[in-house]
């Protein structure tokens, strides 16, 4: 979006850099990266990311002041996944945007969710610093948010995974993770912090004190979790821990499971309804209340066009429908007719959410056509410390859907990442 950093790099491409790219990458990772890179970074103005940085950052803090809110995001969590010991505020959390065409024709950010939940830290500023050397960008872009540098951030990150402990105590969690696509952020991370990675299933319990086995097959105290096992995923494929995770074990956590739940697609409706409503935020409702509520007249209200019922055929052309607590775009359906939202069983729809669609605006200009981006901004927040944004995280896509996973077969498309000019920078 800085015309004369993206003709350049158009210009100066070429497919041997982005083999380039992918190589260091893999090698950096120390295994192969299995989602879509995208040929190009983007280049944006700083104000741009710290306008959305503040917003999100403002947005979390309020549902954390929020005792009303907080009892209903509760209450909402599934039987069976309310986890011992929570935190009083989540150590990760990470919000989405999308650019759009605002009321004057410019661009402004709109909110896709809120989620506090650990994202591609280590992956990430590896990623960055890989395009950076692949397509010898200028010397003065920057990627760190919230006033770090390369040092203090991953400072920052080894404070708020590890707190006071030896690393030999301090365990990435995930569910057998040498198998996910995340694998590479894994090795990433553990490797800088010097961490054990630990399928969250081989966990052993000895009193109220949990242990991994090394790799020489030691049982090892754990004092610290940096959790990665999404509970989407345990739900989804049934899977059965061998540690029941409701009861007080002696142990801290980097990322409490709970908060997963507590910020989550469950705050937009909060978000969009809130006095003074945050202009960013889309309008949006729980499902159950716009069947047999008043939701369907509060999207009404808010200009969002809403069809009359004419039966099961009826399209929603402007409605995303989501499930809460769902990652990386699973089971979000757009245009959902009314005969879909009346299949949903009654008990079930309070776990869905009905928002306005966003039309994303079209920034980045490739040989392979106009590409839309959406923006992550990675918050880190350790105990005793401060919610601060670290850094970004880019998705590239032509489609309706915008993560890696649904945008294999083009070009241009893919995990990207953010760089500002230094000079323009604040703060």
């Amino acid at each position: 979006m800085i015309t004369e950093l993206r003709r350049r790099f158009n210009r100066d491409f070429s497919q041997e850099r982005y083999a380039a790219l992918q190589a260091l990458l893999d090698e950096r990772a120390g295994t192969r990266v299995g989602f879509r890179l995208a040929e190009t970074p983007v280049f944006v103005p700083r104000a741009l990311l710290d306008s959305m940085a503040a917003s999100g950052a403002a947005m979390a803090r309020s549902l954390i002041a929020d005792a009303e809110y907080l009892s209903a995001a509760r209450r909402a969590i599934p039987a069976g996944y309310q986890v011992a010991g929570e935190t009083g505020h989540p150590s990760f959390l990470t919000a989405d945007f999308a650019l759009v065409e605002g009321p004057q024709g410019d661009l402004v950010p709109r909110l896709v969710e809120l989620q506090a939940f650990p994202s591609l830290y280590g992956f990430q500023e590896a990623f960055a610093q890989a395009y950076r050397a692949a397509y010898a960008l200028p010397q003065g872009l920057g990627i760190y948010l919230g006033g770090l540098d390369e040092t203090s951030y991953w400072e920052l990150l080894a404070r708020t995974v590890v707190g006071s402990h030896n690393p030999e105590h301090v365990v990435l969690t995930e569910v057998d993770p040498l198998h996910q696509k995340t694998l590479p952020d894994f090795l990433i991370t553990t490797r800088r912090l010097g961490i054990a990675l630990v399928d969250i299933a081989s966990i052993e319990a000895v009193g109220d004190k949990l242990h991994y086995r090394d790799g020489a097959g030691r049982q090892v105290p754990i004092r610290r979790i940096y959790n990665r096992a999404i509970a989407d995923e345990l739900i989804a494929r049934q899977i059965r821990l061998p540690i029941d995770w409701t009861r007080r074990w002696d142990v801290e956590w980097a990322g409490h499971p709970n908060w997963y739940f507590l910020i989550s697609k469950f705050s937009v409706p909060w978000l969009s309804r809130a006095p003074g409503r945050w202009s960013e935020v889309p309008p949006a409702v729980l499902l159950d209340d716009f069947l047999e509520g008043s939701g369907r007249a509060a999207l009404a209200a808010t200009g969002v066009p809403v069809p009359a019922d004419c039966g099961a055929e009826t399209v929603f052309d402007e409605l995303l429908l989501k499930p809460l607590f769902s990652f990386a775009g699973k089971g979000i359906v757009f245009a959902p007719t009314r005969g879909l939202l009346d299949s949903i069983p009654r008990p079930d729809r309070s776990n869905y959410l009905l928002q306005q669609r966003m039309h994303f605006t079209p920034t980045v200009e490739t040989p392979h056509g106009w590409t839309q981006p959406e923006f992550r901004i990675l918050y880190l927040w350790p105990d005793g410390g401060q919610l601060t944004p670290a850094l970004s995280l880019v998705r590239l896509g032509r489609g309706k859907m915008m993560g890696v996973d649904h945008n294999r077969d083009q070009a241009w498309v893919g995990a990207s990442a953010a760089f500002y000019p230094l000079e323009t920078a604040t703060g």
